[in-house]
């Protein structure tokens, strides 16, 4: 029997280590060689690698396979390397497809254990002090589409073999020694090419004759003369005119020498227009295509202004020193400004504070969300300061700020990207009369799990600061799924460092507090309107402002008074709904948590604690008796009404067969609705299948 039972055990040890590959898929190798080379190399800035933790969840700049089993990223600029790169290192990471050292001290020769790297795609060494002569044989690295050494101290020629890197679209070897003739480099793909200030001779290529001269300046160069052939053609008119010059009238002479003034005038204009910087009216706008478009733009410009590449490498390096991220400890990430500027953009959506873009970076595997703000009203240093103090909120049910950028124009932001969206989109997106192109509803736990842990979320940012910190911009578009399934809040304490908001936006837009009349000073009262707002909006499926079929903008929250009182409580709730049993105490329970949180008099508001312990009560105990305190009145009512709770709790049993009556009648129009279909579908045998799935 012991040995039937051994048998077994390591059959199952067998067959599990067989079929679950991620065991054994750890990138061991990898991370040693991580280790060794950051143990044998000089570094100011911190890292967070360690042994005893994730190489692929948790270590700075690092980046993993899908299945955890390699590493295909590394990037680390600006982090203070110094000294030559240690040998038998990173040439150890033979899958990687990116590595990017730019903008630190590296010296020495170029790693000749890269040859290893051949799955390489990109390559950033550029604005280091590396000194050797440059590879001679690229075919290992045949896969390259981005190569960028510059600002460095290469020297030796250009190899000839280059013209291996058939894929390569970005070529920048500027600001090195390089000299000789530059080889006739066939690369179709190539898109962007700069040889700028090197020591390279004799005449450029046929094949890079189409860049531009800022590509070769700095150099001993010259183009082919067949770049000129008009040069002939044009000797023999020009003679003509000499032999005629002295048979010349006074007039004519005259005309002469007004013509040539005025050619002089207008060359003149032509160049100072082409010269001059100048300021569009698109300048000034808003760009269509968002933060990432105009800081290209500026960036381009400011190159231009300081004298582009000739500029030398110290200032460009104290440029980009001044213009960089500034990250938040236990961020992972290690991108900067300009992969941010290199990243391909998609414009979310566009809130109170600025507009919310997805940034998908260069290596293929880090996407963010980057938000511009617009309208900050104070200055760099109390900006700074408020994100440092943002930037240390960590809550499971609180996005966290990863990353800022501050500068005299644009002020940005770095949050984690949420796959599923914002609580605004899951409820609004789509139309409800099209169900095939609309997101599948929110169920009932999903919208409880959601509005419980914004709820807790909400609560611990209340109890920063001496308990004084205020979100000031709780709204369902900044309500989010967090990977545990559960509500978080984003945007915490920005309104603080806006400029205030014109009273009639705060109107339009819901969630203000009637109390506030400056966006700059909410208050804790003020937040726990707005999130009573948020939770009618998750019981009802209505914006906060809706329009009505007759164009009447109707408010949320007076709307659900209005119903409420007149005893057409199952009315409110979304027809979504509906369709789960046995949820009508829990909505209604739910549904007296929002209106005494959106109650006008800010005193009779609860605390947002008091609202997490009711909302979790809601499931332990069933329908909650809210404190005498806390009575709801309805908007439109009298000083003596009743209070709307002790309207609702009066008869529990009157109202649920309300609820379930109105279920029952929904069920019955979807039911009348499917059976006028399959009647049409009789009607037409042509498409008897499709008509019938469709209606199933």
């Amino acid at each position: 029997m012991e040995r039937k039972l051994l048998i077994f055990v390591a059959t199952f040890l067998i067959w599990s280590t067989i079929l679950s590959p991620t065991v054994l898929a750890k990138p061991v190798e990898d991370k040693q060689a991580l280790l060794d080379f950051i143990r044998n190399i000089s570094h100011s800035q911190p890292l967070n690698w360690n042994k005893d933790s994730s190489v692929c969840q948790s270590w700075t700049g690092v980046r993993c396979s899908a299945d955890e089993s390699r590493v295909i990223s590394l990037r680390l600029p600006r982090m203070g390397l110094q000294g030559p790169i240690p040998p038998n290192t990173l040439g150890r990471l033979t899958a990687i497809k990116l590595l990017n050292l730019r903008m630190n001290n590296l010296s020495g020769p170029f790693p000749p254990d890269f040859s290893n790297l051949r799955n390489l795609t990109a390559l950033f060494l550029q604005m280091n002090n590396l000194a050797s002569p440059l590879p001679d044989d690229w075919l290992v690295w045949q896969n390259l589409t981005v190569l960028d050494l510059s600002h460095n101290h290469f020297n030796g020629s250009i190899p000839s073999s280059m013209s291996i890197l058939t894929h390569l679209r970005y070529l920048n070897i500027a600001d090195n020694s390089l000299s000789g003739e530059i080889p006739d480099l066939m690369l179709p793909q190539l898109q962007q090419l700069n040889l700028a200030n090197n020591s390279l001779t004799g005449r450029v290529p046929p094949s890079l004759k189409n860049f531009p001269i800022s590509a070769f300046i700095g150099n001993n160069l010259t183009f082919d003369s067949n770049a000129a052939p008009p040069a002939n053609p044009l000797e023999p008119p020009a003679a003509q005119p000499e032999k005629e010059s002295k048979k010349l009238s006074g007039s004519a002479l005259l005309g002469v020498v007004i013509a040539a003034c005025l050619a002089v005038f207008i060359l003149s204009a032509v160049l100072m227009i082409c010269c001059y910087p100048r300021r569009t009216s698109s300048d000034l706008e808003e760009p269509t295509a968002g933060a990432v478009e105009k800081m290209k733009k500026q960036k381009e410009v400011s190159s231009k202004k300081k004298g582009g590449i000739g500029g030398g490498a110290t200032d460009k390096r104290h440029d980009h020193e001044e213009k960089q991220l500034v990250f938040f400890q236990g961020c992972s990430y290690a991108f900067d400004l300009e992969d941010l500027l290199t990243a391909s953009a998609e414009v979310l959506g566009k809130g109170t504070y600025g507009t919310a873009y997805k940034a998908a970076l260069a290596d293929t595997t880090t996407v963010v969300v980057v938000k511009r703000l617009k309208e900050v009203g104070v200055g760099k240093k109390e900006f700074e300061q408020q994100m440092e103090m943002i930037g240390r909120i960590r809550h499971e049910n609180v996005v966290p700020l990863r990353a800022y950028y501050c500068s005299k124009d644009e002020k940005l932001l770095v949050y984690d990207l949420y796959t599923q969206g914002s609580l605004s989109s899951l409820l609004h997106d789509g139309d409800r009369d099209q169900d095939e192109t609309r997101r599948a509803p929110l169920d009932w736990e999903a919208r409880l799990r959601i509005a419980i842990g914004a709820a807790r979320g909400l609560t611990y940012i209340h109890k920063l600061n001496g308990g004084k910190l205020i979100h000031g911009n709780v709204r369902a578009s900044n309500v989010f799924f967090n990977p545990a399934g559960s509500g978080c809040i984003s945007d915490a304490a920005l309104a603080q460092v806006m400029n205030p908001i014109p009273p009639p936006m705060m109107r339009v837009a819901g969630y203000r507090a009637p109390e506030v009349t400056d966006s700059r000073k909410p208050t804790q009262a003020s937040d726990v309107y707005s999130f009573g707002v948020v939770l009618l909006e998750l019981l009802t499926g209505k914006s906060p402002t809706h329009a009505t079929r007759r164009d009447e903008v109707v408010h949320l929250v007076r709307w659900v008074n209005s119903v409420v009182r007149e005893e057409w409580t199952a009315e409110v709730f979304d027809v979504e709904l509906l369709r789960y049993p046995n949820i009508e105490e829990e909505m209604v329970t739910l549904l007296q948590i929002g209106m005494a949180c959106a109650s006008r008099v800010p005193e009779k508001r609860p605390k947002m604690s008091e609202v997490v312990r009711m909302m979790e009560d809601i499931r332990r105990t069933g329908p909650i008796d809210l404190p005498a305190s806390r009575e709801i009145r309805s908007e439109h009512s009298s000083s003596t009404a009743t209070p709307v709770a002790a309207d609702m709790g009066a008869s529990p049993s009157a109202l649920h067969a309300q609820i379930a009556s109105n279920a029952a009648a929904t069920v019955a129009m979807q039911s009348s609705s499917q059976v006028d279909q399959l009647t049409a579908a009789q009607d037409q045998p042509q498409l008897p299948s499709t008509t019938t799935t469709a209606t199933q």
